[in-house]
């Protein structure tokens, strides 16, 4: 006698398929028809291995976190590299992701974060998205604290308002990209903002 019917999928690349899908259509966008046919498996499927939707997009979204957004983050951690190279090269990974045609442009966050202002995303999906929103403005602002060049050019005077402008500009990005402007352009904008912050060496009150 068998002992159940065994699994014809793979897990991981359903789940890729799902965050795929998030990326291009948010949450709310996101029909249950969409996710079972982009993961390749049937509703039953879906919900024996990840639940209901709600529970799906959890894991989307950590698996984001993970393979997406841990890549860039590492790029700030470079102390080989001066201060604001690392900001920049952490910047433009994010960017080229956002620009990039292989799959969805934009943000998978900056998008289904947008949704919970309409209330359409269920209460353990918005915290999880809510904490992915405070991480980054953290650890802008712990780098713009601790770093030895940020503090010996008096950026940790203003860290928390540099943080908000490095995260307000890749929010920025991310719509925009999404609306089809290049990376050079975009590019442009970051050259611009890091030198406001760089020149402004300590000086705002």
């Amino acid at each position: 006698m068998t002992s159940g019917r065994k699994r014809e999928f793979d897990a991981e690349i359903a789940l890729e398929a799902a965050m795929q899908v998030f990326w291009q259509k948010g949450y709310a966008g996101a029909s249950l028809t969409d996710l079972i046919d982009s993961m390749g498996i049937n509703k039953p499927s879906m919900y024996r291995a990840f639940g209901n939707k709600e529970a799906l997009f959890v894991k989307a979204t950590q698996r984001y976190l993970e393979t997406r957004m841990q890549p860039h983050l590492k790029l700030l951690q470079q102390a080989d590299l001066p201060l604001r190279q690392r900001i920049k090269n952490h910047m433009m990974s994010i960017l080229a992701m956002q620009c990039d045609a292989e799959h969805a442009k934009g943000c998978y966050l900056v998008l289904c974060q947008s949704e919970m202002i309409s209330g359409n995303v269920p209460e353990e999906a918005a915290d999880v998205l809510a904490r992915a929103d405070a991480l980054p403005k953290q650890l802008y602002t712990d780098l713009f604290l601790q770093s030895p060049e940020s503090i010996q050019l008096g950026l940790h005077n203003h860290a928390q308002a540099n943080a908000l402008a490095l995260y307000t500009l890749l929010k920025g990005t991310a719509s925009m990209a999404r609306c089809g402007t290049s990376l050079a352009q975009l590019e442009f904008a970051v050259d611009s903002m890091l030198d406001g912050i760089f020149q402004q060496r300590g000086k705002l009150s």
